[in-house]
């Protein structure tokens, strides 16, 4: 699938608003960080992180800067543009540290934040010149809106089309059914009215929200229907694809009325996110919930492999210089972490990082082509479990111990949220090929577990965030602007 299109208007306003970054950041540069990922896969904890892991100068022997003892510190700074949500990372911090520690609430919409670093060059002419400053800010924003930026390229009969072939398949047959069943009895010919539109968009948003949750499908635009933000409730959502059209559309059909608001939609969500956000990133950090996965299926595999493929396409990737980044900014490194590795044993690292790279392997492909370093890791921007062994009829099997979330049930055994226990989270397969070749779901043992109950201090009194490879992730991302 091809780039977002974007007309000589939108490339315009990219290269003004590149322009108008390039002026404000004349005395200390400023590198735009991108975090995304689908439903679930931890971009607040990881943001949460990151963040408090520069202020309190965290335990992060991997990130080269800190290592070296260059690193000098970093503060909050208040971000230029006002109009655009804060990331409320005190709020966050506050539910992972409190008495009752809690995970924060997940990503529902886009917000940024503005972090101010402080460093000694590692190069001795730039450090003859004193402390050396970069502005690090944090875009954060759902996966989910990605979904919508192939959209761009397809007219409502195309979408429309795939979206129909998507819900008619075997796997999605549970789900669809009701919208099917819905939509099968409306002639999209009839005189267009708000009911109808609102009873299709109704059904068919069920659908893909039952899809997501039940099956951990990934290819289920438009993303908006999954995460509204601020547009919920609002005409812009109520649309819903529709067989192809037989006869000439009347203008005033019910056909006629989803079109034009599926192409109002596009028009006025979609190419504004791309042109205002999405494309005045530097880096790129794309999260994955490989587990959730796995848990669900070849089907759920394969889907999240064409969906990490549809979104990673649409992405301005290629090598960036002082120069280009004037009017033209593009991602030159691109970050996949497959995230939660601490709800599995260290010795499957390897392994949840070779089904990552498989999942990504297209994606990374054209990235690398494009002139864009890439980098997979299995990570953890806040490690919730500890490592232990278990002896289970003469063998000694490697276990993952910690607190399992209240609800969750595993072997008919239904947890409080107070109780610690060692679990044999079970073995990754060695080849990742055979994920999309099985019939059945990889046999994990997969629970969610409570965040951290008792936190590490450092020397300055500051909360220890416990992570695994979070360091290693940092310095891909930044630590050849801080040297």
């Amino acid at each position: 699938m091809a780039q977002a299109p974007t007309t000589i208007v939108d490339e315009l306003g990219i290269a003004l608003a590149n322009l108008a970054d390039a002026a404000t950041g004349t005395f200390t540069p400023t590198l735009r960080l991108g975090v995304t990922g689908l439903s679930r896969a931890g971009k607040t904890i990881f943001i949460t992180a990151l963040i408090h892991n520069l202020l309190t100068g965290g335990r992060l022997p991997g990130f080269s800067p800190m290592a070296d003892g260059r690193f000098i510190g970093a503060q909050l700074a208040e971000y230029p543009d006002a109009t655009i949500p804060r990331f409320a990372y005190e709020q966050h911090l506050a539910a992972l540290t409190g008495q009752t520690p809690t995970w924060p609430e997940s990503t529902r919409r886009i917000s940024q934040l503005r972090l101010v670093l402080k460093y000694q060059s590692a190069n001795w002419l730039a450090g003859w010149r004193g402390p050396a400053t970069l502005n690090l800010d944090i875009v954060d924003y759902p996966g989910e809106w990605l979904l919508d930026l192939p959209l761009l390229s397809l007219s409502f009969a195309e979408w429309s089309r795939e979206a129909l072939e998507r819900a008619n398949r075997t796997a999605s047959s549970r789900e669809a059914t009701p919208f099917l069943e819905i939509l099968a009895s409306i002639d999209p010919q009839k005189p267009g009215t708000d009911t109808d539109a609102e009873k299709l968009a109704a059904s068919f948003t069920r659908y893909l929200r039952q899809s997501r949750e039940d099956n951990a499908m990934s290819t289920l635009p438009p993303g908006r229907f999954l995460l509204p933000g601020d547009l919920e409730g609002s005409p812009a959502l109520t649309f819903a694809p529709l067989p192809p059209a037989t006869q000439p559309v009347r203008s005033t059909s019910l056909y006629a009325m989803l079109e034009g608001r599926y192409e109002a939609y596009k028009a006025q969500v979609v190419r504004p996110f791309f042109k205002d956000h999405f494309a005045r990133l530097d880096r790129q950090v794309v999260l994955v919930d490989t587990l959730r996965a796995l848990n669900s299926g070849p089907a759920a595999v394969a889907d999240l492999e064409t969906a990490l493929t549809a979104v990673l396409s649409c992405f301005r990737q290629g090598d960036s210089n002082s120069l280009t980044r004037l009017v033209s900014r593009r991602i030159d490194r691109i970050l996949f972490a497959a995230t939660k590795a601490d709800h599995v044993h260290h010795t499957s690292h390897d392994r949840l990082e070779a089904i990552l790279n498989r999942l990504v392997a297209n994606a990374s492909r054209r990235a690398r082509f494009a002139g864009a370093e890439t980098r997979s890791l299995a990570l953890a921007g806040i490690r919730a479990t500890r490592e232990g062994s278990l002896l289970e009829a003469g063998e000694v099997l490697p276990t993952i111990v910690g607190t399992p979330m209240p609800g969750e049930v595993l072997d008919g055994t239904s947890y409080d949220g107070n109780t610690e226990i060692a679990l044999f989270p079970g073995d990754l397969p060695e080849h990742p090929d055979s994920l999309f070749e099985d019939s059945t779901p990889v046999s994990l043992n997969f629970l969610r577990f409570v965040p951290p109950q008792k936190l590490d201090r450092n020397a300055g009194g500051d909360m220890v965030l416990p992570h695994i490879r979070f360091d290693r992730a940092l310095d891909f991302l930044i630590g050849d602007k801080l040297a």
